[in-house]
């Protein structure tokens, strides 16, 4: 259900941006919100609080808004939100919605997981070599698991690409047992 309310905003939104032309402005608006989400459990309690009035979700989130300087179009769509009880639903408008911008500019996100963090160089050839395997731009999301021990994970689209020592060791382990 959550996710039928996030798809409809998410393209009101989507739709009205493209109209005005202001699709880097959103894309810009729906990062800060996503980065703000994942950073902040104050605002996540916020937003999904059944025992927080709607007046005082819609204040919060206004002060919000204004502090992160979000355009007029978020700023409206988040106080309409507020004031229809939809506030729960904002992570999955926000990743909805920068899913449309991305398709809409032709590109596609790589979720990288690496042993340890990518130097310049690393990401710019990883960036060459998916682009050049997907045929459009890639954007790199990248995560540091240590428990990796060596090498990546990438997971591009539907695809996924598992060069970890971690993943080898467990394969070399399955091997070993069907010997013994």
């Amino acid at each position: 259900m959550s996710l039928g309310i996030a798809s409809r905003y998410a393209l009101a939104l989507f739709e009205l941006a493209k109209e005005t032309g202001a699709l880097d402005v959103l894309e810009r608006d729906a990062d800060a919100l996503q980065h703000a989400l994942l950073l902040s459990a104050d605002l996540t309690g916020l937003i999904t609080s059944p025992v927080i009035e709607r007046d005082d979700q819609a204040r919060a989130m206004a002060a919000i808004s204004a502090k992160m300087g979000l355009s007029a179009l978020m700023t409206n769509t988040i106080a309409l939100m507020a004031q229809k009880r939809r506030l729960f639903v904002l992570p999955q408008q926000m990743a909805d919605l920068m899913r449309r911008i991305a398709e809409e500019k032709g590109i596609v996100t790589a979720e990288v997981t690496a042993a340890a963090p990518l130097s310049d160089a690393q990401v710019t050839a990883l960036s060459a070599s998916l682009k050049a395997r997907a045929g459009k731009d890639v954007k790199l999301k990248t995560t540091v698991d240590a428990s990796l021990i060596g090498g990546l994970v990438v997971k591009l689209g539907s695809s996924m690409i598992d060069t970890s020592i971690k993943a080898k060791l467990a394969a070399l382990q399955n091997s070993m047992k069907e010997v013994g």
